[in-house]
C-alpha cells in the first residue's frame, strides 16, 4: 500500500436538521410517561479505544487499529416532569424495552435499551422543576437475547 493521498470534501447528499425543536423519546414499555422533553440528547456512536499493535520491529511510530466492535453511546434527557414519574420510573428502571428518538424532521431511531437513572434537578421558587434522564442502549433484543443493530428509518 502507498502513503495516504489527500481526499477533497464533497457537499453532503442529506439535509440538515436546523433546529432541535422538537426532539422527543417514547418508551414502548410505556409511551406516555408523564416527562416533557425540554432538551434531548441523542445516544452517539463510539469505536472504543485503539487498539495498539506496536512491535519492536517499528521504527519510527507507534501503530495501531480501530477495535472490531462499537458502542451506541448512553442518551440523557432534561425534562419537565409530574411526581407521578417516581411510579412510572420505578416500573422502567432497568427494564429492557425498545426506545425510540423521533428528531424534527421526523425521522426515528429505534434501539433496544433501558432507562438507567432519574435525576430531578434542585426544587426553586420561579423555576421550572426538571429532572436528568438517562437511557442506556443495549445493543440486544430483550426477548431472543440475539444482537440487534438501532434502526434508523428516514421520514418520507
Amino acid at each position: 500500500m502507498t502513503a495516504p493521498v489527500p481526499t477533497v470534501r464533497v457537499d453532503p447528499p442529506g439535509v440538515k436538521l436546523d433546529d432541535g425543536y422538537q426532539t422527543l423519546i417514547t418508551f414502548a414499555a410505556d409511551a406516555d410517561v408523564d416527562l416533557w422533553e425540554k432538551s434531548v440528547t441523542p445516544p452517539g456512536i463510539e469505536g472504543g479505544d485503539a487498539v495498539e499493535t506496536t512491535t519492536m520491529h517499528n521504527e519510527i511510530y507507534r501503530t495501531m487499529n480501530p477495535r472490531s466492535l462499537f458502542t451506541l453511546t448512553d442518551m440523557t434527557t432534561t425534562c419537565a416532569w409530574d411526581p407521578v414519574f417516581y411510579t412510572q420510573a420505578l416500573a422502567l428502571i432497568n427494564v429492557k424495552t425498545t426506545v425510540t428518538v423521533t428528531f424534527p424532521n421526523g425521522d426515528t431511531l429505534a434501539f433496544f435499551g433501558f432507562l438507567k437513572n432519574f435525576t430531578p434537578g434542585e426544587l426553586v421558587e420561579g423555576t421550572q422543576p426538571t429532572a436528568t434522564v438517562t437511557i442506556v442502549a443495549t445493543n440486544q433484543d430483550p426477548t431472543t437475547g440475539v444482537e440487534e443493530a438501532p434502526v434508523l428509518t428516514v421520514a418520507v
